[in-house]
């Protein structure tokens, strides 16, 4: 029988109750949309934080551009990305004028392999963005030594965690640039919003620029993303009686939502304007940093049952696996596990209301229907990350996803998999 409350990586994973309180608050008050205390009391915690300049914009993807642009690198400079990564990525790179050369994955990590990224640096290479990919720490020492030696930048992308005073340590510390998302499946979420942390005082001026020309969200806009939260908290405990999913389609078709990812970025194109960061995104992300260790710990001890019952499941003969870096202590965003038949498998848990489908399975530029041909990306060229992408089946650790929950998930899988060996 299908559970009553689904399970899920996309149904507003950060809303909780208090989630939906704050954004009611701010819902009150339109004054404080676009302008307010809050987003510069975010800048201020960030650098504090980081020991680093902050620039912040409307998105991730948005920052992403603003930092190209601010590097100021001849035209179709080429930065070295790891395939397995999201589209917002190469378009950004694509959107400000450079070239995205795609580079392996790690097995055991699922994160750029330092070696593969030596072998495809040119002459024009400018950066390397590396991605600590679902909570995964890069490693960030080697690919900080080879930029060094080769007088390349390193971007971290921190979309995926956000350490706390329990780690990871080495999260954040060696790059020249951070990106911090804080989208709505984020390591925090204002349910919009990005940053760049420059630790390179020049460039930190350009960005400064940048985000001074930076545009404002339309009111109706940013009243459409206060929206998102309190549709979803709605909809989540009616899906499994199938009216969930009707109000979701009808709050999309009357425009009440705003898609995460448009038909031309899945396309590869992206706008080149950049918007400010609304204030009211901000006092939300802002919100969720101040709970960054509650975040964390939630997601260390969903991360910690997986593992566990990932070697029962291995000793009594299940063919499944996890990366080697994986370990109780990382807040992971999701946790990897990867199976036989992943995409059959998915198909039998959303007859449960168990939705795993996360947009980040079977492609290597997510979500799958990118048009990979438009992202500069090969077919072929990036073994290791193809076979994890036909492979995986990740699983919840987001904020609103319970140990119960959590527990049912794998009783279910374990269910699958035994009629799988039969």
């Amino acid at each position: 029988m299908p559970l009553f409350r689904p399970i899920h990586h996309t149904f507003a994973p950060h809303v909780n109750a208090g989630y939906v309180l704050r954004t009611l608050a701010l819902l009150l008050k339109p004054w404080k949309w676009r302008e307010g205390p809050e987003r510069e009391t975010l800048r201020a915690a960030l650098a504090r934080q980081y020991d680093a300049d902050v620039s912040l914009f409307a998105s991730g993807r948005e920052a992403l551009v603003a930092l190209f642009r601010s590097l100021k690198s001849p035209d179709h400079a080429e930065v070295i990305v790891q395939a397995y990564t999201c589209v917002v990525v190469p378009n950004a790179m694509l959107a400000a004028g450079m070239h995205p050369v795609y580079a392996d994955v790690e097995a055991e990590t699922l994160n750029l392999d330092p070696a593969d990224v030596e072998r495809r640096l040119t002459p024009r290479t400018r950066a390397v963005i590396c991605q600590h990919t679902f909570g995964i720490p890069a490693d960030t020492h080697k690919l900080r030594a080879l930029c060094d030696r080769y007088g390349l930048l390193l971007i971290e992308d921190c979309a995926h965690i956000l350490p706390d005073d329990q780690g990871p340590a080495t999260i954040g510390k060696d790059g020249d640039f951070l990106l911090l998302s804080f989208g709505r499946d984020k390591a925090i979420s204002g349910i919009t919003g990005g940053a760049i942390l420059s630790r390179r005082p020049a460039v930190s001026v350009q960005l400064r620029a940048e985000e001074g020309a930076a545009t404002a969200l339309s009111l109706f806009r940013i009243k459409r993303l206060l929206l998102y939260p309190l549709v979803y908290a709605v909809a989540r405990p009616l899906y499994g009686i199938g009216l969930g999913k009707a109000l979701l389609i009808l709050a999309r078709a009357i425009g009440a939502l705003v898609p995460i990812l448009t038909s031309a970025e899945k396309n590869g194109t992206m706008s080149p304007t950049l918007h400010t960061l609304p204030n009211a995104c901000a006092a939300l992300a802002l919100a969720e940093l101040h709970r960054l260790k509650a975040i964390n710990d939630h997601r260390r001890r969903l991360t910690a049952l997986y593992l566990t019952e990932t070697y029962k499941l291995q000793a009594t003969g299940y063919r499944l696996s996890i990366p080697k870096a994986v370990h109780p202590d990382l807040p992971l965003q999701k946790f990897p596990l990867f199976v036989k038949d992943a995409e059959r498998i998915r198909r039998a848990l959303k007859q449960k209301n168990i939705h795993l489908q996360d947009g980040w399975s079977g492609c290597v530029i997510c979500p799958p229907g990118s048009a990979m041909e438009h992202e500069c990306y090969v077919p072929g060229s990036d073994p290791a990350a193809e076979a994890a992408a036909g492979q995986i089946l990740s699983l919840p650790t987001h904020p609103t996803m319970t140990e119960k929950l959590a527990s049912e998930l794998v009783r279910e899988l374990s269910g699958i998999l035994d009629r799988q060996k039969k």
